[in-house]
């Protein structure tokens, strides 16, 4: 299974409807999650997380003797299967994404 890398440069892409200001900046402070908030957000097991940390699927570091993840691996790796996207979309962080458009 392929090791998914999702905006590891933590650069902003540019959108169809963005503003000229919003183009080409780097993150300075990427987001890290620990195990147990990644699986709140993503609406899916710890053990869902553990698994594709052990699986190289996702960017980690290992502070003291816990885990850090960073959060666009995280929703990269969410999105990539169809019942995670699902769990995301319904039982994450998604089901508030629907809110903030209208």
């Amino acid at each position: 299974m392929p090791r998914i890398t999702a905006a590891t440069d933590h650069t902003l892409k540019a959108s169809p409807v963005t503003t000229p200001a919003m183009t080409n900046h780097t993150i300075v402070n990427p987001l890290w999650v620990s195990v147990s908030e990644a699986a709140k957000l993503g609406g899916v097991q710890s053990k869902t997380i553990r698994r594709a940390i052990g699986g190289q699927l996702i960017t980690y570091r290992i502070r003291g003797n816990r885990y850090l993840i960073d959060l666009g691996s995280l929703l990269a790796f969410l999105r990539s299967r169809t019942k995670l996207h699902n769990k995301l979309t319904k039982a994450g962080l998604g089901q508030y994404v629907s809110g903030w458009v209208e």
